[in-house]
């Protein structure tokens, strides 16, 4: 609890007293359905099973490393840019879509030889069910709704998890940081449980390799 608390001083600025959805909802000044969608959005992603950043936590744990060094482990590998940064490049084309207009903004992704972003999840084929969730209880207005569309269009994939931290951001108007927070946030729980379960076990993990050099 004593290092979620941390963690939260350390995203919005400032000590303080709630749970994490309610000290986000002060800091970036909400209103209670705000703060509830938060709260849907940290829950959604508190864990999803070993990604990257979950499994780098688990190795520093599984060395007896401290809780703080096991998540800080996880969270120095989110910000990769192929792991934590998908919803801050889906959040630049949201924004330029409402601006200009979808057809605009994926022109401009083609012509810099950019894939749609944050459409597409390897383990669900079906679509990404947590987007699916945060976006029904979203509501997302008819330029924002019209933008995913035009996305998932034309990748012929349906918007994941990433895309629809980047529409909640657009839609309640919070900063450019805030998907990487809220997923960070959300995941910071998930990180400190499976250091927590993998220091349980005693095991260490010491994966092997092979060379295949000439």
């Amino acid at each position: 609890a004593d290092l979620l608390a941390g963690f939260c001083t350390a995203v919005t600025g400032a000590a303080g007293r709630g749970f994490f959805h309610q000290r986000l909802g002060r800091h970036w000044r909400l209103s209670p359905g705000g703060v509830d969608l938060v709260r849907r959005a940290l829950v959604l992603v508190a864990d999803h099973e070993l990604n990257p950043s979950t499994f780098a936590a688990r190795v520093a744990a599984s060395t007896g490393a401290p809780l703080a060094a096991s998540a800080l482990a996880g969270c120095a590998t989110l910000t990769g840019p192929l792991h934590g940064e998908a919803s801050a490049r889906a959040l630049a084309y949201l924004r330029d879509a409402m601006a200009r207009g979808p057809e605009a903004a994926l022109a401009s992704l083609a012509a810099r030889g950019e894939q749609v972003p944050a459409v597409d999840h390897a383990l669900y084929p079906a679509g990404d069910p947590r987007a699916a969730a945060l976006l029904r209880w979203m509501k997302p207005g008819p330029d924002l709704r019209r933008a995913i569309r035009a996305a998932e269009a034309a990748s012929g994939e349906a918007a994941n998890v990433d895309m629809a931290l980047a529409a909640l951001t657009a839609h309640l108007a919070l900063p450019d940081e805030a998907p990487f927070l809220i997923f960070a946030s959300g995941r910071m729980a998930g990180w400190i449980a499976h250091a927590i379960e993998q220091r349980l076990s005693g095991r260490l993990i010491r994966p092997r390799a092979n060379y295949v050099g000439g």
